[in-house]
């Protein structure tokens, strides 16, 4: 062990020898020799001892058990509350307004279907569209939130969505409760500011007013495999088209769904997905003719398929996606047209189908353009197809509803986005023609999270 006895002794002697080296002509005495050593034997005891004493305590430290931690009264997750930090979440506001020109004026009316709430067409002329506020965050490590409030051009607010996910279930799991987007067909869970055209295409206006949201729980599972599997479901209240109506006090309705997907060479990749919706209706109104209403079971299945390409993997120069879903729903129950208490009745089966198919393509940075093709059918039998009512437009099954629509977009960023779109519109009764001319801006504010495949 290393002792520093030496540099005491040393420090003593550069001490004492001054004394002696101021006159070097006379040397010291026995006596002055005999005195010096006596003090440093007594400086060389004093170390010694000192240096002893700090060993022991330091053996006596390392031998005895470490402290007990000192309790903490606030539990971890709370006091990570009191942290100014803790609460970070991401919000966004994302707005968007419309001019919008029609050449035809008269309603809005699908021949074959019952329309649900807000599937009419935007306003004419200038208009501000639903402004929506956005707030995300993780819970902690095994919840995260999503709120999304939409507030309403003429006032109040709605809530569009707002759920809990969970981050860590085992085995490739995922549950979502709360309100939610479905996650049947493809574009249904995407917010209308994240759509490639100023609206929905047909087959979502009539079958699924517009965007299928509802309260419930979702349960998904990915599979653990080189292509994506994922499988899920969802039991919802039935609150939302096309369900809807009276008493909603058990599950009215459920969704399951599956898809799959991969790479498809280089820079492409692929989806396809099977959805199936199935819902129980009572007095659900009409939007067009709130006088006639639907109560009995609808079937809706939704086969859909999207491909995605850009060079090396890379869309921020050029890109292209491609996109297709295929709707046929099946209903059965009775309509009843009663606009002055005298109700007229019919039993209803329904058989509707139809499609879109649209493509879209970045040619240049921050310029796209695209095309889209709506097609709709209706097959509907009814017992009492009362002449002149919303009864004898649903046994109408003659034609087929149409449109043709064509857009271009400018973003100058991620946040912001102007687009020009004509659209020949074909599926009002009769298949009049109606040339629809829009010009939309969107604008979002903050940090808003990518949306899914």
């Amino acid at each position: 062990m290393f002792k520093p006895t030496l540099v005491a002794l040393g420090v003593a002697a550069m001490l004492s020898a001054p004394a002696y080296a101021a006159d070097n002509s006379t040397p010291p005495s026995s006596k002055d020799l005999e005195q010096i050593r006596q003090e440093m034997q007594q400086l060389k005891q004093s170390y010694e001892q000192r240096l002893q004493s700090l060993e022991q305590r330091l053996q006596a430290a390392e031998a005895a058990p470490p402290p007990a931690p000192v309790a903490d009264a606030t539990p971890p997750a709370a006091a990570s509350a009191q942290s100014g930090n803790a609460f970070n979440p991401k919000i966004s506001l994302i707005m968007n307004g419309t001019y919008a020109h029609f050449s035809n004026n008269t309603p809005a009316v699908v021949p074959g279907y019952l329309l649900g709430d807000e599937t009419g067409f935007t306003e004419a002329g200038l208009s501000l569209g639903e402004t929506e506020l956005a707030i995300e965050a993780n819970v902690d490590d095994k919840f995260h939130g999503w709120a999304a409030l939409s507030v309403a051009p003429e006032g109040g607010i709605g809530v569009e969505e707002a759920y809990i996910n969970t981050l860590a279930l085992p085995a490739g799991f995922a549950v979502k409760m709360g309100r939610f987007f479905s996650d049947i067909g493809y574009q249904n869970h995407q917010h209308a500011h994240a759509w490639d055209f100023v609206d929905a295409p047909l087959v979502y206006r009539t079958m699924l007013g517009n965007q299928l949201g509802d309260d419930g729980v979702q349960v998904r599972w990915i599979a653990p495999t080189d292509l994506l599997l994922e499988l899920g479901s969802e039991l919802t209240r039935g609150d939302a088209f096309p369900s809807g109506g009276d008493n909603r006090s058990n599950i009215k309705a459920w969704t399951a769904f599956a898809h799959l997907g991969g790479d498809a060479g280089e820079g492409g990749s692929w989806r396809v997905g099977l959805s199936h919706l199935r819902g129980n209706a009572e007095n659900r109104a009409d939007s067009a003719d709130i006088t006639t209403n639907f109560t009995g079971r609808s079937n809706l299945t939704i086969l859909d398929t999207v491909y995605k390409w850009a060079p090396q993997g890379n869309p921020s120069v050029t890109n292209f996606v491609a996109q297709a879903e295929f709707f046929y729903r099946k209903e059965n129950g009775s309509l009843v047209y009663d606009p002055d208490g005298s109700a007229n009745s019919s039993n209803y089966n329904g058989n509707q189908r139809g499609f879109y198919v649209q493509g879209v393509y970045q040619f240049m940075p921050r310029w796209r353009a695209g095309v889209r093709y709506d097609w709709l059918s209706a097959d509907n039998t009814l017992d009492n197809p009362v002449a002149g009512t919303s009864l004898e437009t649903m046994a109408d099954n003659s034609g087929h509803p149409q449109r043709y629509s064509a857009m271009v977009d400018f973003s100058n960023s991620e946040f912001s986005r102007f687009r020009l779109q004509f659209s020949r519109d074909q599926s009002r009764p009769n298949q009049d023609v109606d040339n629809q001319v829009f010009l939309q801006y969107i604008f979002s504010l903050g940090s808003h999270p990518a949306h899914q495949f």
